[in-house]
């Protein structure tokens, strides 16, 4: 049913937009808000609980002071843009010219529209692995065009190769790629992304990646950039942010990697939609794009020591869950306990565990009800009294 208002003038029904009746608010943030209602420990909305990086915070206080506090140039400040090209080129080998092919955003989530408005017409179809993170969906229909969903294959979460040709041939003409993948913390192997690659040449077509995990990769697993596979470069679209890199979810600040024709057409895009990223934390942010490999290296080992913590926190609990490759999410499975809503086991188990977690089937196509996902990017002590919730959760049982 079309969405209508009352119009007092002429007493009559005004029709609202049709696109934006068709999906539903972020489940994950309303997971936060169910939380914070229940006073349970929020594992569900993917943020730190942990401080950024000291000499961030620094120069945050510095330019809180000195500036600038005006516009940045509306793709981004040129320094925050030439300090993010060398990172890029430093960790990719992949060169891009920051003033012709980086457009700074607000968010990745800002990124990946912008990419999806500047690329797909009405009409158009896109290729999405699923599950997938929930914003790909509302992002296609925002655009007008119509998602193709390929399964991930359990328990690995592997592709198909007849799958993925098969969006092709139905007319896809992108591929929406998630790599580390949210929710299911897989990582693809270069081998798998050469798959990948082999079948967009051969359909003429070209990828938007999602790498903001790019740094949270556990060993032996590396990053592989498919962007820099043969041929790749100029038919990807990257989108990524600082948000996960540097504990700094809350600046908001993202970007878009791509050829100058496709970057042209995202800067449109982006021009209208926010103007610009703010221009104070850009600023501060060029101390974090010049850290050395030891940060990175710093980083992963942080991040493994909590992911083996919650993982025993898990185990111990008894539940069965996928261990994640990537990320700082992973999957539960909750066949176990009898209900036929993974929406009203998240409910009961924020108000009864006093734990977070957001329900899985907000991250299929299929709405399959079988899982929940949990985040660990948590201080010890908080990863402590999640595991403690955990010993409680059988409570749930039917």
């Amino acid at each position: 049913m079309t969405a209508t208002l009352f119009n007092i003038k002429d007493k009559k029904m005004i029709s609202l937009s049709k696109k934006s009746s068709v999906f539903e608010d972020s489940v994950i943030r309303r997971m936060t808000r169910i939380c914070n209602e229940y006073g349970a420990l929020n594992l569900s909305q993917g943020f730190p609980d942990f401080d950024p990086p000291h000499e961030l915070l620094a120069k945050l206080e510095e330019t809180a002071f000195k500036g600038p506090h005006q516009y940045a140039i509306t793709w981004g400040a040129d320094n925050f843009r030439k300090a993010l090209s060398k990172k890029v080129e430093h960790f990719s080998g992949l060169s891009y010219d920051p003033q012709s092919e980086i457009t700074v955003t607000c968010g990745s989530t800002e990124a990946m529209l912008a990419s999806v408005l500047a690329t797909l017409n009405d009409g158009d179809k896109v290729a999405i692995f699923s599950p997938f993170y929930e914003n790909y969906g509302a992002d296609a229909i925002l655009c007008g065009a119509t998602p193709i969903y390929i399964p991930l294959h359990e328990p690995s979460f592997n592709f198909n190769d007849e799958e993925l040709e098969q969006a092709f041939k139905d007319g896809a003409k992108a591929l929406i790629l998630c790599n580390p993948s949210n929710p299911c913390g897989k990582v693809f192997t270069k081998e798998e992304l050469l798959r990948i690659s082999t079948i967009v040449k051969k359909y003429d077509a070209f990828v938007i990646t999602d790498e903001v995990y790019e740094h949270i990769v556990y060993a032996p697993y590396e990053h592989c950039y498919l962007a820099s596979l043969p041929g790749m470069r100029e038919r990807t679209v990257i989108c990524n942010s600082l948000s996960k890199t540097y504990s700094i979810t809350g600046w908001r600040l993202g970007y878009v990697l791509a050829p100058a024709e496709v970057a042209d057409r995202v800067r449109k895009v982006h021009d209208f939609l926010t103007v610009g990223a703010a221009a104070p934390l850009q600023e501060a942010a060029v101390t974090a794009l010049n850290f050395g490999d030891e940060y990175y290296a710093a980083l992963q080992k942080h991040y493994t020591a909590m992911r083996d913590r919650f993982l025993n926190g898990l185990s111990d609990a008894g539940l069965k869950f996928f261990t994640p490759q990537g990320t700082y999410f992973v999957m539960v499975d909750i066949s176990e306990f009898g209900y036929e809503s993974d929406y009203d086991f998240c409910i009961d188990l924020a108000q009864k565990v006093k734990l977070g977690a957001v329900p899985g089937s907000s991250f299929f196509k299929d709405g399959c009800s079988r899982y929940i996902r949990f985040h660990f990017a948590k201080k010890d002590d908080v990863l402590k009294e999640a595991c403690e919730k955990l010993k409680q959760i059988k409570i749930l049982k039917k």
